[in-house]
């Protein structure tokens, strides 16, 4: 072999050796979604055709009684994808043998509509194809459902998911943002789970919609000190109206913890970009909103989501379709749950077998 040629193979391999470099740095980069690929559009095709539309229908009547069952099905749909994957887990009743995820300090306040919600779709299909929808499915699609009913993206939600054998009582205070939380903690929390930064920002702008309680903000509207120590009538980088507006509305917040505030207070009710003009204008409720604004690894992104819509609703489709697929349960590493608060025989792990909570009326 001539030497101009031996030299070409070692300059392919060098090459060959690179790319390999590269690729496996990427794949390291993304955590692949568990059994998201066994997931396909039309899962139900066969077995519950008229599964979307039952769903859809449950959420529409839902949602006109209750404006703010999409922020609260959004809310539910994140906190249970984050912890564990999306599969359901939120949703299991805790019982006296047998604690869930429910009693996890930061799901107290999750809203009940959207678990009444979830009730309702899962009896309708339940009539329709017994035994076929998981309640982890009926999560993704309704939350998707109510993006788009309230003026946001469609997007896709392939399906297939199975419903989990177990809920942490201890994972979501663990696993899950939380309000006080540093843009240096969100990006590493959302990087371990194979997010990034811009998913991070697309999706905290489901803030969009929904309110927070003051118990979550308080920190910036009574007793605030500057960084030096100097104390302030509020958390300066605030709108001075919008922060004495929110001491008014949230005085009696510690003799009533269910006083809250609309995280957008522009246009609450619709899904739009306004979450992040507002950041602009000092008008971001929690302080995690505040840092998306100041930080110069997201201000950018938020800027960018302020001035053009179109950006912000393909970003936070792809990231939602992203989520949708996390940690998701396919074949014998699930179930599909008779009803969504109890397992069909008991958790997989130690305990006895969970007596199921009330069903609402309907």
């Amino acid at each position: 072999m001539h030497q101009h040629e031996i030299l070409a193979i070692m300059r392919l391999s060098s090459l060959l050796l690179v790319v390999a470099a590269l690729s496996a740095r990427a794949a390291a980069q993304q955590v692949p979604p568990v059994g998201g690929s066994a997931l396909k559009p039309d899962y139900y095709s066969q077995s519950c055709p008229r599964a979307e539309r039952i769903i859809a229908e449950v959420m529409q009547t839902k949602q006109m009684a209750n404006p703010t069952t999409a922020a609260g099905m959004l809310r539910v749909f994140f906190h249970d994808c984050f912890v564990t994957g999306c599969d359901a887990s939120v949703l299991i009743a805790s019982t006296q043998f047998q604690k869930s995820e429910h009693d996890a300090e930061i799901n107290h306040s999750l809203p009940g509509d959207a678990f009444d919600a979830v009730v309702r779709a899962k009896l309708a299909l339940e009539l329709e194809c017994p035994g076929v929808v998981s309640c982890a499915d009926i999560l993704a699609l309704a939350s998707g459902v109510l993006v788009t009913m309230t003026g946001g993206p469609r997007y896709p939600i392939p399906l297939g998911r199975k419903d989990s054998l177990s809920s942490s009582p201890t994972a979501p205070d663990v696993e899950l943002p939380h309000a006080n939380f540093t843009v240096d903690r969100l990006i590493q929390m959302f990087g371990a789970k194979g997010f990034t930064v811009q998913e991070l920002v697309a999706l905290s702008g489901a803030h969009t919609l929904g309110f927070s309680h003051c118990k979550e903000f308080a920190d910036r509207l009574y007793n605030f000190r500057s960084q030096g120590g100097k104390p302030e009538p509020f958390d300066p980088s605030m709108n001075p109206s919008y922060a004495r507006g929110l001491q008014d509305v949230c005085k009696d917040y510690l003799k009533d913890p269910t006083i809250a505030a609309f995280n957008d207070i522009m246009t609450p009710g619709k899904f739009d970009n306004m979450y992040f003009v507002n950041l602009e204008r000092g008008l971001g409720l929690l302080s995690t909103d505040e840092e998306l604004w100041t930080d110069p690894r997201t201000k950018p992104l938020v800027q960018l989501y302020a001035s053009n819509p179109t950006a912000f609703f393909t970003d936070f489709g792809r990231a939602m379709e992203k989520l949708s697929l996390f940690g998701v349960k396919t074949g014998a590493d699930g179930e599909v749950r008779r009803r969504c608060d109890a397992y069909n025989s008991g958790p997989d792990v130690g305990g006895a077998m969970p007596m199921a909570m009330p069903m609402p009326k309907m």
